[in-house]
């Protein structure tokens, strides 16, 4: 019972205890309290009431009730790290049962083979456990052994015979009401759908698991241990050391498992490395290492051996002796079964590459490219990796650029089963190596326009294709509303100076239920997107000019593509330009405040170093044509307008070659019309927008209490033109909750990603509504990027904050160029001459920049 009503059974227990039991009931309660503690609670607790139902078994003379018992504690002290003394509990615990009793004590004893690592044992024991069970049509105890074995087949790769054993349990566990116990089942299909590569359904799977444990009271930490390796995998490393973190505290609060605690620290080890903290996972890792060493478990201690290799060479401690130590880690990996001994090898040898020892890379990286033929989508970029390295040293690049490719495309494959645009975009970090590998050969090759192929492989992927959209979950749509409504009231209490906690407690849970129902959409596409192609983009340039820029170890290279050839420039180092970005945005800043005009000569200033930084000697060959600039997505905050040699020209950006070709060739949607939005609280009140009303004659005009989010989400999808005066909000925290506000609460990213069709055109006129995140490998999510997958070809927005008031005739001046028949691009490089020429005003055009190609 203690597994079907957790909190009734204790209690039960308890009341036997209470009564004059007999010493074989009050061994049986004290066994339900000691597992109760064991599994949820404080491990000191368990043990005394564990070791007070063995004596209570052993005086009613009963061996059966003592077997069950020293199984029961053989397991609580494998987990207090009391390695040595558990499984002697477990072996007389074998030795003095029989039949039934000797296959449930068997199964414990697998489980803690488990806990330790010795999966070998583990399966050898479920396999004389199991058909006993089934013999005397133990429904529980069999299921509950089909399940343990599947959790080891997947602990040793073995997918296949996992999903048939996790297939079996669940007929059997819906024919019983052990309600921990399907949780149980649930949360390990969610790691074998992680095994195989589905990460929305395992994040699904996991959270459904949660919601059953906390409607029993029972929490998991095998659970918080899963799902940080998940989100490590969707690229959220960050989101998985506060979680580890956080799950540790409330381990050490209660006094729980010491075996848990080892694994959240080596989880955390993990989650730091690839969150770029090497000293985190240094100090995580090396307390991981000690607790599995103290608890007899080298599986894991061998696992968390590897963290701290690869978290010492992220430090810069690489070594002949780290060499030795990875090798020796690959082996004893590859002698358990483990999987993640072709990560080891590859380790290896890289730190031999580094070191300059040819052989001893060769022979390591052999052993690693093995995994590039099978296995799940992350081994085999581990292979290709290997494999692509071993083609670096011997001097092939065509081999390099096989293997890079071949790794990219499982990668694609991978990403496209992902429908949230965020997890698409942080999972490609984990093809950044292989891109930057194949550009480089590509820089070293003397080719640009392979280098300008390359560069587009992995830049800017997730515009390709829409996110899946679930406009039918009705949850996710009440969360929505609800979040609405909570920042609406939120802000109002902000600005009436009153304290808001239990609002912004909310406004959090509710981001993250939205977020999770969005983690949880599986991509409904192949990874068959258009592959960029250079021929036909510099077929369709015409008289354009676009300059994409790439990063290579620290330098921009400028990739000049006109006339149908790519011409290759070198530029400043990304990491001084991406200094003097910030120093603009700080001179704009101050500049859209009146009085500051004195500082528009130093903002004019950096816009020349600017220049020099990101374009050198390619800005002497633009000619005098339209300009579509490619920026890395660490540079995507750029006013690229302030640059002298692109101020005075019809200036576009984009995020990639690709997303801009895609946008040049998307035709307007027939029929839509133009639809002009005025949010609340803007200095001018929109004063743009009622001139517009006229200029356009009869356009759908929402303000005021029309201006509301489904109102305005139903009347832009599919328009030729939105124009939107609203508040804008950028969150660097979570940017797909970045916002315009609306009458009733802010209208967010996640809201666009709901539109079947995005505004041909867009006009977003507020402050900070071009910001982006750069995210994964050369990706960006914000408010721009959710438009253009949706069928939005254009879109003028600000990248910094702009004084209301200025903003007000540089729209009109726009939209008089629209009307007029020209682009975005080229209506913004008219209205910026119509403006006053003082600072205000300037300033105020620099911010605004024209995306895509409408």
């Amino acid at each position: 019972m203690v597994f079907a009503a957790p909190n009734e059974a204790v209690a039960r227990a308890k009341s036997v205890l209470e009564s004059d039991a007999s010493p074989w009931s009050a061994s049986v309660a004290h066994q339900v309290i000691g597992i109760w503690q064991r599994d949820w609670g404080d491990l000191r607790i368990a043990l005394h009431h564990l070791r007070r139902a063995r004596d209570l078994a052993a005086r009613a003379q009963a061996p059966d009730r003592e077997a069950d018992v020293l199984a029961a504690l053989g397991v609580a002290l494998i987990h207090a790290g009391r390695t040595r003394q558990g499984l002697a509990a477990l072996e007389r615990g074998v030795a003095v049962s029989t039949g039934h009793t000797r296959a449930r004590v068997l199964f414990r004893r697998a489980y803690a083979s488990w806990v330790l690592g010795r999966h070998r044992e583990a399966l050898e024991d479920v396999r004389r456990a199991i058909p006993v069970l089934r013999q005397v049509d133990d429904v529980i105890w069999t299921a509950r052994a089909l399940t343990l074995r599947a959790t080891v087949h997947l602990a040793l790769g073995a997918v296949e015979r996992a999903d048939a054993d996790f297939t079996a349990a669940e007929g059997l566990w819906d024919r019983t009401g052990q309600e921990h116990d399907k949780a149980d089942l649930v949360e390990s299909r969610g790691l074998a759908a992680f095994r195989q590569g589905d990460i929305p359904v395992a994040l699904r799977l996991l959270d459904d698991a949660e919601e059953q444990y906390a409607k029993l009271g029972t929490p998991s930490f095998m659970l918080y241990i899963r799902r940080c390796e998940v989100l490590m995998a969707a690229g959220l490393a960050p989101e998985a050391l506060a979680e580890a973190d956080a799950a540790i505290a409330v381990l050490d609060g209660i006094g729980g498992q010491s075996t848990r605690k080892a694994e959240l620290l080596l989880v955390a080890a993990r989650a730091a490395r690839l969150a770029d903290d090497a000293h985190t996972a240094i100090a995580r890792a090396a307390v991981a290492v000690r607790l599995f060493a103290g608890q007899r478990r080298p599986w894991w201690e061998t696992h968390a051996r590897l963290v701290l290799i690869e978290a010492r060479l992220a430090a810069g401690r690489g070594s002949g002796r780290l060499v030795a130590d990875a090798a020796a880690v690959a082996e004893r990996l590859a002698s358990f079964g483990a999987p993640a001994a072709p990560e080891a090898s590859l380790l290896a040898g890289r730190i031999a590459l580094g070191l300059g020892w040819t052989a001893d890379a060769e022979r390591h990286l052999a052993v690693a490219a093995r995994s590039r033929h099978g296995g799940p989508p992350l081994a085999r970029m581990t292979g290709w990796a290997a494999q692509a390295l071993r083609a670096r040293l011997a001097g092939s690049g065509r081999g390099v650029l096989e293997a890079c490719r071949r790794g990219l495309d499982v990668l694609d494959d991978h990403r496209m089963t992902l429908g949230a645009s965020e997890l698409r975009a942080r999972a490609t970090a984990q093809g950044a190596e292989l891109a930057a590998l194949a550009q480089q050969v590509s820089l070293e090759s003397g080719a640009p326009r392979r280098l300008l192929v390359w560069s587009e492989r992995w830049r800017a992927t997730v515009l390709s294709t829409p996110p899946t959209r679930p406009p039918a979950d009705p949850e996710l749509l009440g969360h929505l509303t609800a979040f609405r409504d909570i920042a609406a009231r939120a802000e109002e209490a902000r600005s009436d100076g009153r304290p808001i906690p239990a609002l912004e407690r909310e406004q959090r849970r509710l981001e993250r239920e939205i977020r999770s129902r969005t983690l949880h959409m599986r991509g409904d596409r192949p990874g068959d997107e258009d592959r960029f192609d250079a021929g036909r983009l510099l077929a369709r340039l015409g008289e354009v000019r676009l300059v994409e820029l790439a990063v290579l170890d620290g330098r921009v290279q400028v990739l000049l593509c006109a006339d149908g050839r790519v011409r290759r420039f070198e530029a400043g180092l990304l990491a001084d330009a991406e200094v003097e970005a910030e120093h603009v945005q700080a001179g704009l800043r101050r500049l859209a405040h009146p009085g500051a005009e004195a500082r528009l000569p130093l903002v004019e200033a950096m816009g020349r170093r600017l220049q020099e930084l990101l374009l050198g000697p390619a800005a002497a060959h633009l000619g005098s044509g339209p300009v579509v600039v490619v920026p890395p997505g660490r540079l995507h905050s750029v006013p690229w307008a302030l640059l002298p040699a692109l101020r005075d020209r019809v200036l576009s950006v984009s995020p990639s070659a690709g997303s801009w070709l895609r946008a040049r060739e998307t035709e307007p949607p027939r029929g839509g019309g133009h639809v002009l939005v005025r949010g609340p609280g803007l200095a001018t009140g929109g004063a743009e927008v009622p001139e517009l009303a006229d200029r356009y004659g009869r356009p759908t005009l929402l303000e005021h209490e029309d201006a509301r989010v489904p109102r305005v989400l139903e009347e832009i999808d599919g328009a030729t033109l939105a124009h939107i005066a609203a508040h804008g909000t950028f969150r660097a925290d979570s940017p797909l909750f970045s916002s315009l506000r609306m009458a009733d609460g802010p209208l967010i990213v996640h809201d666009f990603e709901r539109l079947d069709r995005s505004p041909y055109r867009i006009i977003l006129s507020s402050c900070d509504t071009a910001r982006l995140a750069s995210v994964g490998a050369d990706e960006l999510l914000g408010l721009v990027t959710a438009l253009l997958p949706l069928g939005t070809a254009g879109v003028v927005a600000s990248s910094a904050p702009v004084n209301d008031h200025a903003v007000v005739p540089l729209m009109l001046a726009l939209h008089k160029g629209l009307s007029s028949g020209l682009s975005l691009a080229e209506a913004l490089r008219d209205a910026r001459a119509a403006l006053p020429g003082d600072a205000l005003h300037q300033a105020t055009g620099w911010a605004f920049t024209a995306f895509g190609a409408a």
